[in-house]
């Protein structure tokens, strides 16, 4: 759910790819209906495809978080508050957009004047008190926040070229995958185009025609669409070698077992983005290890909170967005905030298993994690923020060491597993355990050599590798059936590229020591 400054090594080149993705609100949640018609539909005449693909799919808007690289100490609770209430107003406004197409389709200004403009005058004011934030604990008020209040509509061809289209570029954001492969690069050969129908789940709330909703996007009809799958056979090979480990390698492992949520804790709160904000997430997260953690947790809480993992001095919470499929079935918070009401449907997932290992650094020795240390890798909002600060990894069991996918999920072979990967940042600071962004007290190192810039201390790299089994999406005449997608915030439309995951390391017993003594030994450790 991260808000992220740091940028990545090379930015995807991503190019667009017709998708649909959209909705309407009905009933007492999200029962959204697509309003795009597919290109490759025989009842789509050129123009109704033309005039659909003009309409708003979704608000992007600046991430004022981004821009708050110092925020004082005495005006952090404050802040964090109000950024939460910006994210609270996108949502509010993405719902309005959703409930609207009719309206829209009878006015052409209807989305600046109905829904962009009040944002615009809601969210200055935010900004307005942010800065006075600042003043009031005798800060200068920042003024990276000038000019961020106005937002603009994406249409669905743009949304997809952010985040789901083809990619045929590379990326590499210096983190490993478990079989010492670079998790970096995508080169999605094989093109899934089109629109998306009725996948099975709710039914649409308004009568298609040439203006107005068409098709279902998804079960929630806020994505994803059939351009967001890619048969994994088809693709290229795409994972890069791993830096040369130098004579100062740390060469060990640390692996903890901490379970695959089976308990169902869970929460759509996120205590390092938005402390003490009910929802701040706004979509729901499995969590293993510390069993305490929801927005209202503190360092304190974290210490009596238990855990899963086997290791009982491991008291870290490791927490991340579910997967559900999307069958037309629901599940328990289908009526709630986080879930259904917000666009989040369908069966939700638990891992089939969850490896979470640290290693070292091709370069160097590590120091220990501090305690309380918080990373988010990943960045949640990629669907308007850009792939920049991507991390998300999407393979299949017996592809992971040739395809990995940021942009896109895989429709893996009949007997092959979903496989999601997150390498995090393994470069500190070594001051600070949490950023106003979140972001820049850690980095990625240098993606050639393995060294940490700049000043920054290597620490044990937190890698972390989920499976699911999953029955194959089907696509056909550019409908997907039976998707399955990550949770996000509504209006990111459900991409795969807004996958990210989130740590807070909290150790007793010396852990934290013995885990970086492990990695700079080479031992394999558990």
């Amino acid at each position: 759910m991260g808000r992220n400054t740091r940028k990545r090594r090379s930015p995807l080149a991503v190019r667009a790819v017709a998708a649909s993705a959209a909705l309407a609100i009905g009933g007492g949640g999200l029962i959204w209906a697509n309003f795009y018609a597919s290109a490759h539909e025989s009842n789509s005449s050129p123009n109704t495809t033309k005039a659909a693909a003009a309409q708003v799919a979704t608000i992007s808007c600046p991430d004022v978080g981004q821009k708050l690289t110092s925020v004082p100490a005495n005006a952090k609770s404050n802040v964090d508050t109000e950024l939460a209430t910006l994210d609270k107003q996108i949502t509010e406004a993405y719902a309005r957009l959703a409930s609207s197409r009719q309206a829209q389709a009878n006015d052409a200004g209807f989305v600046q004047n109905a829904i962009l403009s009040p944002l615009k005058d809601k969210r200055s004011a935010v900004i307005g008190r942010i800065k006075i934030d600042f003043t009031r604990v005798g800060a200068a008020a920042p003024t990276t926040l000038d000019g961020l209040a106005a937002c603009t509509g994406t249409t669905a061809n743009q949304a997809q070229t952010t985040a789901g289209g083809q990619n045929n570029g590379q990326q590499n954001n210096g983190g490993q995958n478990n079989n010492g492969q670079n998790n970096g690069g995508q080169n999605n050969g094989g093109q899934q185009n089109g629109g998306q129908q009725n996948n099975g789940g709710a039914a649409a709330s308004a009568a298609p025609s040439a203006s107005a909703p068409a098709n279902i996007g998804g079960q929630a009809g806020n994505g994803p669409v059939a351009a967001d799958f890619v048969d994994i056979t088809k693709v290229a090979p795409n994972v890069q070698g791993k830096p040369q480990k130098g004579a100062n390698a740390s060469r060990g492992t640390f692996t903890t077992q901490c379970g695959v949520n089976a308990n169902k804790n869970f929460n759509t709160d996120n205590v390092i983005v938005a402390p003490g904000v009910t929802n701040g997430a706004h979509h729901l997260h499995d969590y293993v290890g510390n069993q305490k953690v929801n927005a209202f947790s503190s360092n304190q809480t974290f210490l009596q909170g238990g855990t899963s993992c086997q290791n009982k001095s491991d008291l870290s919470s490791y927490y991340w967005p579910v997967v559900r499929i999307q069958d037309g079935t629901q599940d328990f918070d289908q009526n709630k905030d986080g879930g259904g009401k917000e666009g989040n449907v369908g069966k939700i997932l638990t891992p089939v298993s969850a490896q979470i290992k640290y290693v070292g650094s091709p370069a160097s020795k590590v120091v220990a994690m501090p305690q309380f240390l918080r990373i988010i890798t990943g960045d949640a909002k990629t669907t308007t923020n850009g792939l920049a600060n991507a991390n998300a990894h999407w393979s299949c069991t017996g592809f992971e060491n040739k395809v990995q996918l940021t942009s896109q999920y895989p429709i893996c072979p009949q007997g092959s597993k979903v496989v999601r990967t997150f390498a995090f940042q393994s470069c500190w600071d070594g001051q600070n355990i949490d950023s106003a962004n979140h972001r820049t007290h850690v980095a990625f190192p240098d993606p050639a050599s393995g060294v940490c810039g700049n000043g920054f201390k290597a620490i044990p790299q937190l890698t972390m590798r989920l499976t699911y089994n999953i029955a194959p999406p089907t696509i056909q005449n550019g409908v997907v059936k039976n998707a399955y997608a990550v949770d996000g915030f509504p209006e990111q439309l459900h991409k795969a590229a807004t996958d990210h995951d989130d740590f807070i390391s909290v150790t007793t017993g010396g852990l934290a020591n013995k885990i970086a003594n492990c990695i700079n030994t080479g031992k394999q450790c558990r």
